[in-house]
């Protein structure tokens, strides 16, 4: 059976942007989950099937049209390259019965440096940065491209702060990772608290690892895992970006990693069903299935 929940919406500002955040206290409840589709009108490279990855999407659109869920992620790396390349997807997530949202990868910025600042409207995304409440759980979106040399306009003052945090603080990182500001992380924080405060589980939902140790993780991966794993509501750690995928668990939080849709001829994707006392993925394709305890 599906509850029905009248929805209560209020008004979060992040930086000026407006969030809307959903409240509401049921649980169970399942949501869709996308890593990685990473369309580009180009041929294949070693393992990544860029033009196949509309008709896997498409595919998935279908199926998960089907199920009783509450809504869809998508967790970065939406397309390669090319801003074009948004539109030959849009429209197929635009049928999606249930809501979306995404998170931004890296290769969401592979466009020409004056459409970068469009990335995030295009999504339909609120922020860059945001978070969203349903059922007793409080969903954390990060940005992971926030201090990097990809997610802003290369005469940009973001940039050129990027290119000097790497050469000084991160120079053994690779540079198609990115860093969270320190500004994003006293939002984290601040999140954190509340969902404290009023007892909700939460769940962080990034394009980037960080945790385990990994080329793909954030270039501030220690600083960030310090900070959630101090708070015992956190749960969750949500992201794309390694296609073979990953799992880890640390001080009780699940850090799990889905594999990428483009790197099949097959699919990847999963659904995930939040529980009171467990997190069931089921996942799809070469996506595996697995049953994360919560502690």
């Amino acid at each position: 059976m599906r509850f029905i929940l009248s929805a209560i919406f209020s008004l979060y500002i992040i930086g000026g942007s407006p969030v809307i955040a959903e409240q509401g206290v049921y649980t169970p409840f399942s949501i869709g989950a996308i890593a990685d589709c990473q369309f580009a009108d180009q041929d294949y490279v070693g393992k990544r099937y860029y033009r196949q990855s509309p008709a896997k999407l498409n595919k998935a659109v279908i199926h998960l049209n089907k199920l009783n869920l509450d809504y869809v992620v998508h967790l970065g790396d939406f397309i390669d390259t090319d801003f074009q390349s948004f539109e030959k997807l849009l429209p197929i997530t635009n049928r999606l019965t249930h809501p979306l949202y995404h998170v931004l990868g890296n290769h969401d910025f592979s466009v020409a440096d004056n459409k970068k600042k469009q990335v995030p409207e295009k999504l339909n995304m609120p922020a860059r940065y945001y978070s969203f409440k349903h059922k007793g759980w409080r969903f954390i979106i990060t940005d992971g491209n926030d201090v990097s040399m990809h997610g802003w306009a290369k005469n940009s003052s973001q940039y050129a702060q990027a290119v000097e945090a790497h050469k000084n603080q991160y120079a053994d990182r690779e540079t198609w990772n990115g860093a969270l500001s320190e500004t994003q992380i006293k939002w984290i924080k601040s999140e954190l608290e509340q969902a404290e405060e009023a007892d909700e589980k939460v769940a962080l939902y990034s394009h980037f690892p960080i945790y385990p140790t990994n080329e793909h993780n954030l270039w501030n991966d220690n600083d960030i895992l310090k900070l959630v794993s101090s708070f015992n509501v956190v749960k969750l750690w949500l992201n794309g970006h390694n296609h073979d995928g990953n799992y880890d668990e640390y001080k009780g939080i699940h850090f799990l990693t889905l594999k990428g849709m483009v790197d099949t001829k097959e699919t990847s994707y999963s659904t995930i069903e939040f529980g009171e006392n467990k997190i069931l993925v089921r996942g799809f394709g070469r996506q595996e299935s697995m049953v994360l305890t919560l502690k």
